[in-house]
């Protein structure tokens, strides 16, 4: 465990993190600390706070000591400093001509650094501008370029809700909002009535959107209401649903002892007998599929009373075996182009060659042939004249 206390540098800056070591710090208090760009001076915003660390964590920097008048005085010669460096900024980039906008301008505690924050719609070659700044305050220059939510988060404004904005009062961080969250909430989606200053989308969709979603724990989950004729429990008794009011979110139940009563859809208990009435109705569902398969049962017989008529190969059977015994009828057919029909019984007397026939020509049906001693019954016949 380690005790940690939480410093910001500016009114709605980030929190940073830092040892307080053998002094003792309260919330409110002004204290100099050491970071990135130098020796700065923050507000204590969060008190001592025991926590442990992670193992892979690097070790918070040690608070220098409590600011006194001194220091204080110094933040104030400072702030004065960055109102003339501003000026002279400005007047710097209309002499270069570049297409940038000057935000803000922050000096460090100890003077080493002056940052210049800037807006542009690209990027933007200021090398010349660093070397006349540095040729004027006789330090490091830094210029650095932000985005238009940093530049309404420095500036400051008053939102359309009529109240300061919030990135500019106690925003720390940005949170990415999207336009999903405005349909959730079933706002306008008009650009002009969901941005903010800025000219981004505005922070306060975020606040809520939660909610809408479903993923607020404090959210009451929405009662259902009980289905219109249905049995109920109530603390009259058991009934029946014979009405519902919507607006109000009440039920009319007509309970056993004849009796009517209104209750509203959260006292009220709906009946498990769904799963009763499936179990009763399985047979008969059974018994209904069964029915047609009893049907088809009785369609058997008929189909094999049809396939067991005494009827022999026809067709392509009479064909090969009239090829074999020299048979002129088969060719007649082949020449006229007629069709055997198909048998239903297999064919094993295939053993002739298959005739090629057009498969657009129309042929009529060739009359059955039944053989008697394995001879076709037309096997006596001349050929036709086609």
């Amino acid at each position: 465990m380690e005790t940690i206390i939480g410093v910001r540098f500016k009114t709605a800056g980030k929190i940073y993190h830092f040892s307080p070591g053998q002094l003792t710090i309260a919330r409110g208090q002004h204290v100099i600390v050491e970071t990135a760009r130098g020796m700065e001076c923050g507000r204590v915003v969060t008190g001592p706070e025991e926590v442990e660390l992670a193992p892979d964590a690097q070790p918070l920097k040690v608070i220098q000591r409590i600011a006194n008048e001194h220091d204080m005085q110094r933040v104030e010669d400072n702030r004065k400093h960055e109102k003339e460096a501003r000026v002279i900024c400005k007047k710097k980039i209309r002499e270069h001509k570049l297409p940038m906008k000057l935000v803000d301008v922050e000096y460090t505690f100890d003077l080493n650094k002056i940052i210049f924050y800037f807006t542009a719609d690209g990027r933007i070659d200021f090398r010349d501008l660093v070397k006349d700044l540095a040729s004027v305050f006789r330090t490091r220059i830094e210029l650095r370029q932000i985005g238009v939510r940093d530049e309404a988060k420095m500036m400051g404004g008053i939102g359309c809700c009529g109240r300061p904005l919030c990135c500019a009062t106690f925003l720390g961080d940005f949170e990415p909002v999207s336009i999903r969250m405005a349909k959730e909430q079933n706002l306008s989606l008009n650009p002009t009535k969901i941005s903010g200053i800025c000219g981004r989308l505005m922070c306060c969709l975020k606040y809520e959107s939660d909610c809408y979603c479903g993923e607020c724990p404090k959210k009451q989950k929405r009662v259902q209401p009980p289905q219109q004729g249905g049995r109920v429990v109530t603390v009259d008794g058991e009934g029946k649903v014979i009405s519902l009011n919507q607006q109000r979110r009440t039920a009319t139940i007509l309970l056993d002892n004849s009796r009517t009563v209104v209750a509203a859809w959260e006292d009220v208990i709906e009946q498990e007998i769904e799963v009763e009435e499936g179990e009763g109705k399985a047979p008969e569902k059974q018994e209904s599929d069964a029915k047609p398969r009893e049907s088809r049962e009785g369609r058997r017989p008929r189909r094999e009373r049809r396939e067991g008529r005494p009827h022999e190969g026809r067709g392509r059977s009479a064909r090969s075996s009239g090829n074999r015994n020299g048979n002129g009828s088969a060719a007649q057919g082949a020449e006229h182009g007629t069709r055997s029909r198909r048998s239903r019984r297999p064919r094993d007397n295939r053993s002739g060659e298959r005739q090629s026939r057009p498969h657009n020509a129309r042929r009529p049906k060739a009359p059955r042939e039944k053989r008697e001693g394995g001879q076709p019954k037309d096997a006596g016949r001349q050929d036709q004249p086609s």
